[in-house]
């Protein structure tokens, strides 16, 4: 029944009808059914990432994404309105709903979610509250220190792990977002183009759970918050389940012969603004730093090495 619930996205009403049980039952099959699926796969499909887990799914983006991080954001799932909730829920798409922030690795699969915020905050709000960003805050989802990024010849040796968000989050030393429109030059595109090849993994996430769970194409029609959350936990963890089980992993759109020809003669012009990067430690200067980097030759995307040397 839990299954047939959450890929046609038929509302209790209906399942209350189709099985002869009465809406509170139903209500409270869903609800104990969706919880004990999480509490079941959680450990197996979504465990707390290790130290040596972080570093593999940071080798994963390098190889397909050329870029070692993970991306993060966050998701409005539509619900009907709670009541006397208010306007708590009301976000600005005009609709009742509670967030989903997530992060995931490369291959889309989840690390990391956290579910019922009111969908009036924004998604740098609920970053802050959630629990995600607190752990970050206080380095407490042993994320290793740092590393050195690939063909760096800069000067800071050791480049510390990050997250990849979008502008509505803040600019902090773990979490990398992109520069403003407005103060954009040709060093700025390129280093928000790089962003959001690795950013994009967590968009196709959702997408993916979207599609295979049609209850997120209308509104949840349950006036149970607690429920609505174990809803959307136990859809998250069915989505590793299938990715990891059924899934097909994406391909590197690049062979490593061809990385291994990389550090040829380039724009002498790119290679000088290396002696002026930042070394300092704050956001803003490891981002200007992550900038110049991805200009320089070995760290180029391939497309743009043919490009500039044919």
């Amino acid at each position: 029944m839990i299954f047939r619930y959450l890929a046609t996205g038929c509302n209790f009403s209906a399942l209350a009808f189709y099985f002869a049980r009465g809406n509170n039952t139903v209500s409270k099959i869903v609800a104990d059914t969706t919880r004990n699926i999480w509490e079941c796969l959680k450990d197996l499909y979504m465990p707390v990432p290790t130290a040596e887990k972080w570093k593999t799914i940071a080798d994963r983006f390098q190889d397909l994404w050329n870029l070692p991080n993970c991306a993060i954001d966050g998701k409005h799932i539509r619900i009907q309105k709670i009541p006397k909730s208010g306007s708590s829920n009301f976000n600005y798409k005009s609709y009742h709903s509670l967030v989903l922030m997530a992060s995931c690795d490369a291959d889309g699969i989840f690390t990391t979610i956290d579910v019922g915020q009111a969908g009036r905050n924004s998604d740098g709000g609920v970053f802050r509250a959630c629990r995600l960003g607190r752990w970050l805050d206080i380095n407490g989802l042993d994320i290793p220190t740092g590393i050195k990024l690939p063909h760096d010849q800069g000067d800071i040796q050791m480049f510390p792990y990050y997250f990849v968000a979008d502008e509505a989050f803040p600019l902090k030393s773990y979490l990398m977002r992109p520069y403003p429109r407005r103060v954009l030059d040709n060093k700025k595109r390129i280093f928000n183009y790089r962003l959001s090849r690795g950013r994009k993994t967590i968009e196709c996430a959702f997408g993916m759970m979207a599609s295979k769970f049609k209850v997120l194409s209308t509104p949840i029609l349950c006036v149970n918050e607690e429920t609505i959350s174990s809803i959307i936990r136990c859809m998250c963890v069915l989505h590793n389940f299938i990715r990891i089980r059924e899934g097909r992993a994406y391909q590197p759109q690049y062979h490593k012969e061809t990385e291994m020809n990389m550090n040829i003669g380039m724009n002498l012009e790119l290679e000088n603004e290396n002696n002026n990067l930042p070394t300092r430690n704050s956001a803003s200067g490891l981002r200007d730093y992550l900038s110049n980097y991805f200009i320089q030759p070995q760290s180029a995307l391939p497309w743009q090495w043919n490009y500039c040397t044919s």
